[in-house]
């Protein structure tokens, strides 16, 4: 393992982030709580900030990044293989949602932060990438428009499921997984319905071949 202080930046931001999430639970995604984990972490302040350019966004990237990261080595291939996809799903967003527990204050004021207005942009990336990630895990290869709706739905249940999980005081999150599967139920039947929907529109007249016959009648 490579020491604190021959820790490269990036080295350094990756380290630092779930140390960050702990202090920014008191004392928000700030130099105090930067300088603490940079202490608990045994390397310079000035040095830590130095791995943060981008301020409290940068900081709060930096948490969800080694939150994706840790989602991805507890959900190895084999793993995965074993789940239906709808299983596969749930079970990558109960596991961020576990993991932040500890430091559910920590996402409220990450949140708070994103919703700034400069921070909106970032905000959506971060959201996206999550999202992205969560569907390749889960083996999806979609290409076409399916991979930016897909995506783009996930976002919703994500952001809504984590709401719930903010104010659930239930044990073993029993609320929010509640909540999860619902959303997770509603898309399901939505897709099924879209699919049957496209198989029966597949066998409706042509609207177009409708118009051409017209102007170019069969003789």
């Amino acid at each position: 393992m490579v020491e604190p202080a021959e820790m490269t930046l990036d080295e350094l931001r990756a380290a630092l982030a779930p140390l960050l999430a702990r202090h920014a639970a008191f004392d928000g995604w700030s130099p105090e709580a930067l300088a603490r984990a940079a202490e608990e972490l045994g390397v310079p302040a000035d040095r830590a900030r130095l791995a943060f350019p981008g301020g409290q966004a940068g900081m709060v990237d930096a948490w969800f990044d080694s939150i994706d990261i840790a989602m991805a080595e507890a959900f190895p291939p084999e793993r995965i293989a074993a789940l239906k996809i709808r299983e596969r799903i749930r079970d990558l967003i109960l596991f961020r949602l576990t993991a932040i527990q500890p430091q559910r204050e920590a996402l409220r004021r990450a949140l708070a932060v994103l919703a700034m207005p400069q921070n909106a942009l970032a905000g959506a990336r971060l959201a996206w990438r999550s999202a992205d990630r969560i569907w390749r895990l889960a083996g999806d290869t979609a290409t076409d428009f399916n991979h930016y709706s897909k995506r783009t739905i996930l976002i919703g249940v994500y952001a809504s499921t984590s709401l719930v999980f903010l104010d659930d005081e239930s044990g073993e999150l029993a609320e929010t997984r509640a909540f999860l599967d619902r959303r997770i139920d509603g898309v399901m039947r939505f897709e099924k319905a879209k699919t049957r929907w496209k198989g029966s529109s597949a066998k409706l007249p042509s609207l177009s071949r409708f118009l051409g016959r017209l102007r170019y009648p069969v003789i």
